[in-house]
């Protein structure tokens, strides 16, 4: 299947004038980029938090990923492609157009390519973001939010929640490599900070602030169009989708900032308070930040879990990165360090 997806011959008919294509391996998909156009087809594993393992599996989750991705990106994502076996040869065809008499034995999803030198992380990467770009995210996420199903969860649960996710951190980020001195002080300053401000949280649960959002808002899935379009919702787990604008928001300006664009983050979210009419508590922000930072310190360090890791170099750095970030997020929720409130481009 993967060397055939990786031939020209493949896309011939679906995309104009191939001459080569693209595969690109992830954690959890192989994309194949052909032309103007982007197949992406997941590859059958299981983790505690996904199930693609079956060809059924597969198929619903690629109904998913189109349907939740028209919200923030919409007319990128075309529909889903058949990957089928008949009379004794692979072939792709659209959904409207598989053939009825070939066995389908994969499913993919069918995008649109964007422009890379127009997405945010390599716009970022050339320090040629400007202020106007990201208010136009602003406008973009704003109405997302606003229009963005509400969910009902109950405020203990809500809370319970960090708790969980905080009990994952402790496993895997205190490793020896870690200075687990450091981190551990960390997660229990994080522990202190959630008991002391879990009445915040579960307001934003009572008060109807929880809604079903992208999952996954990092730079890398921005594309700077007119207007921007926001790709790769989460689309797996509905749960890990249901979250405060304003903890996606503090997670997106986290990985700006990591990125080396500290203040789109401020700008960012300063934009999508005035818009969406809100000015959540103060200690809010930073808290949303230092548990996002811890989190992702553990979904770097857990890719060295896997059988044959790959960069595997770049996690423990990374992870560090990350704890140093959630240190400095606490020290601003205890009150101890004021947060950057600027909205300008430097």
């Amino acid at each position: 299947m993967l060397r055939f997806l990786g031939t020209p011959a493949a896309h011939a008919g679906h995309a104009d004038a191939v001459s080569a294509v693209e595969t690109i391996e992830t954690h959890m998909s192989w994309l194949f980029v052909a032309g103007e156009q982007v197949l992406k087809l997941k590859k059958p594993v299981r983790y505690p938090f996904l199930d693609f393992s079956t060809p059924a599996a597969r198929e619903a989750s690629c109904r998913e990923e189109v349907r939740l991705n028209s919200r923030l990106a919409p007319g990128i994502y075309r529909g889903l492609m058949a990957l089928q076996w008949g009379d004794g040869r692979l072939r792709l065809a659209p959904e409207t157009a598989a053939d009825a008499r070939a066995a389908t034995i994969d499913w993919l999803v069918w995008m649109r390519r964007l422009p890379r030198e127009r997405m945010l992380d390599r716009q970022i990467a050339q320090a040629s973001v400007t202020a106007a770009d990201i208010d136009a995210l602003v406008g973009v996420l704003a109405a997302f939010y606003r229009r963005a199903t509400v969910v009902e969860i109950d405020a203990d649960e809500y809370v319970a929640r960090f708790a969980r996710e905080q009990a994952i951190n402790r496993a895997l980020l205190l490793h020896p490599g870690l200075q687990p001195d450091s981190v551990a002080a960390t997660l229990d300053h994080f522990d202190a900070a959630l008991q002391g401000h879990a009445s915040t949280l579960r307001a934003r649960a009572t008060q109807g602030r929880i809604v079903d959002g992208h999952g996954d808002l990092r730079p890398e899935h921005v594309c700077l169009l007119r207007p921007p379009v926001v790709i790769d919702c989460l689309e797996f787990n509905a749960a890990l989708r249901q979250v405060d604008p304003f903890d996606e928001l503090a997670f997106f300006a986290l990985e700006c900032e990591l990125a080396g664009a500290a203040w789109i983050g401020p700008r960012l979210i300063d934009g999508c308070r005035a818009a969406l009419g809100e000015r959540p508590d103060a200690q809010l922000l930073p808290l949303y930040t230092a548990y996002r930072a811890l989190l992702r310190a553990r979904l770097a360090l857990a890719h060295l879990l896997e059988p044959q890791p790959r960069t595997p170099k770049r996690w423990l750095p990374l992870a560090r990165r990350y704890v140093a970030r959630a240190r400095v997020a606490l020290d601003e929720c205890d009150g101890a360090v004021t947060p950057p409130t600027t909205r300008g481009n430097p």
